[in-house]
């Protein structure tokens, strides 16, 4: 697994307790976020590096780039149809182009004139911008926000086929530290290491409102 990771309770110490916070693993080339989906599609991404086959370009994709956040939305890989945990490694030029395009999912008096001008951005943009609760391993809610992005439209097809590195198969690894979840054993738990992501552009930074 080329995914980077360190023990949870040390983790844990580092990390932001609240604010809004792109919790990911990154470096200058490329950003690591997380999709689960059915068999036939993730063993498809996996097979051929690219999503295809089964997987509909017609419907909004949903991109996580923390992966706690990730295991809270598929119960760890055990819910129906998000069997296949997928770590993606996408370009960062990609990431900060959907960052940068971005549309809150909700209104934002304090970013849109109005409901109107806010809705007519969402039907303009080909991405959506949600901040939901973060979560601990247990699922339970915490105080720091976690991002998720909608792809869609012409966007899609340039994320399933281009925009992407490469996309590893990491159930296994959900599989197996799910066990420690399950046993009350955090210490021995593992996730991907993760820190704040900060873009390079300061307008979607303020946009976002991550620094």
């Amino acid at each position: 697994m080329k995914v980077k990771v360190k023990k949870y309770t040390e983790q844990l110490n580092e990390w932001p307790e609240k604010g809004h916070h792109i919790m990911a693993q990154y470096d200058d080339e490329k950003v690591i976020v997380y999709q689960s989906y059915r068999p036939a599609i993730g063993n498809f991404a996996v097979r051929n590096q690219f999503f295809g086959g089964p997987f509909k370009y017609t419907r909004m994709t949903w991109i996580k780039p923390n992966f706690l956040w990730m295991m809270y939305r598929n119960g760890w890989g055990t819910k129906e149809g998000q069997e296949v945990v997928l770590a993606i490694h996408l370009k960062r030029e990609a990431f900060e182009r959907y960052l940068s395009q971005a549309v809150y999912s909700s209104f934002q008096a304090d970013l849109y004139e109005s409901h109107e001008a806010w809705k007519e951005a969402v039907a303009n943009s080909s991405i959506r911008l949600q901040w939901d609760p973060d979560h601990d391993p247990y699922g339970a809610k915490l105080e720091r926000r976690a991002i998720q992005l909608g792809i869609r439209n012409e966007e899609i097809v340039q994320y399933a086929k281009e925009d992407i590195l490469e996309i590893e198969d990491v159930s296994s690894f959900v599989n197996e530290q799910h066990q420690f979840v399950l046993q009350n054993d955090l210490e021995s738990l593992m996730v991907p290491e993760e820190k704040p992501f900060i873009s390079r552009d300061e307008t979607v930074n303020k946009r976002l409102r991550i620094r």
